[in-house]
């Protein structure tokens, strides 16, 4: 069974069209946080800070960008269901919620 098969059963999906678009937004998503991550941070003033501090800011300002831009990414894409049913999961898991 090929990678993407694999990814297909495991998350649900019904196609491997849906499967490649899924993946899409993650990179997507993933590249914009690198690339607005300098400019965000200078614009905070936090561009200097190193160590725990700045990876724990990192965390703090970065994180809940990542959240927005997948659902915006994921309805440019067509696959906002899926990433909002994603977002609920993950906020369980961090949460404690059931």
């Amino acid at each position: 069974m090929s990678y993407l098969k694999r990814l297909q059963g495991k998350w649900g999906l019904k196609s491997l069209f849906q499967t490649i678009m899924v993946l899409i937004v993650f990179a997507f998503t993933g590249s914009t946080v690198l690339f607005i991550k300098p400019f965000l941070f200078e614009l905070v003033g936090l561009d200097s800070i190193k160590g725990t501090k700045g990876i724990l800011l990192y965390i703090l300002l970065v994180f809940p960008l990542y959240q927005i831009l997948i659902l915006i990414y994921g309805f440019i894409f067509g696959q906002f269901a899926f990433f909002w049913e994603w977002e609920k999961k993950m906020f369980r898991r961090i949460t404690g919620r059931k």
